[in-house]
């Protein structure tokens, strides 16, 4: 109950207060709670969905996708159409994860034009895809020859003693760095190249973050929204494909998803590509065995 003075100002301010206590959420529970945007598929595993660089448009609010891994969890895998037991022809990242039994599968890295070889340097143990080791700046690293490694990292040229470190691990895709380790994005404006793009991460907690966005953009703009997005802790990444290539697949209990690029400078409005092309290495996943 109010009580008032004669001149009534009292229950005016009173109920003014009132009013911009319901607005503000003060008398709403669920008021100010932030929705969680990763859905966990497994233990160790996540899909965060999040809005595409640049401003919305229908059907592509959520066009970026993220697959949180946790190396506790998982295991790493780089395949190759030219090892020697392997089918000696690209596949789709889908059909690669089939045949393999993978969890998840994303680009490994750009190809040349004999749809076979990798850009730059690459190593799957004893098989070498590629030995030209390039001025490109970030190479990710697993299967360490010791305990004391991380189980997988992106190096960094600029600040790790990379001509070292490779020695030390059996797996290595070496390809263009998107965030240096200083966090910066470290990619040259591009105006008016706008593609889709996938791409390899490293959270601030050691997760790699295996990342898809359809939306066609310029890749700095990419990197820019990627370290905005405060859930994603974005410490280092690299640029594995672009474009119709660009593809993620992800197969967890009874999901399966599979998420391909689009062409370049196409309308984000636009169905654009729908096929997942073939492509000739991969980097996969797979859940480690319970001890």
């Amino acid at each position: 109950m109010f009580f008032s003075k004669p001149d009534g100002k009292i229950p005016f301010l009173s109920g003014l207060i009132l009013i911009l206590f319901f607005l503000t959420g003060a008398g709403n529970p669920d008021a100010g709670k932030v929705e969680n945007p990763w859905r966990q598929l497994d233990s160790g595993l996540f899909l965060g969905e999040f809005p595409g660089p640049g401003e919305p448009v229908p059907g592509t609010e959520k066009s970026l996708k993220i697959l949180r891994i946790d190396p506790k969890h998982h295991e790493f895998r780089l395949l190759n159409a030219t090892h020697p037991q392997g089918t000696g022809k690209p596949m789709s990242t889908r059909q690669w994860a089939l045949r393999h039994n993978l969890v998840a599968a994303i680009n490994a890295s750009m190809y040349q034009r004999d749809n076979r070889t990798s850009v730059s340097f690459m190593k799957s143990g004893g098989h070498v895809n590629n030995t030209w080791f390039s001025k490109d700046k970030a190479l990710l690293a697993f299967d360490p020859e010791s305990e004391v490694l991380p189980p997988v990292q992106i190096l960094d040229r600029d600040c790790q003693n990379v001509k070292r470190l490779r020695k030390e691990y059996q797996s290595l895709v070496q390809s263009i760095r998107m965030v240096s380790c200083k966090r910066e994005n470290v990619w040259a404006q591009q105006p008016g190249k706008r593609w889709s793009v996938a791409a390899i991460g490293e959270d601030r907690r050691g997760r790699i973050l295996f990342i898809h966005s359809r939306t066609p953009s310029t890749v700095h703009d990419l990197i820019d929204h990627l370290l905005a997005l405060k859930p994603v802790e974005l410490k280092r990444a690299m640029y594995v494909e672009g474009g119709p290539e660009a593809q993620l697949f992800i197969r967890s209990g009874k999901e399966e998803m599979e998420f391909v690029g689009t062409y370049r400078n196409s309308d984000p409005g636009a169905p654009g590509n729908t096929i997942a092309w073939p492509i000739p290495n991969v980097v996969g996943i797979v859940k480690k065995e319970a001890p």
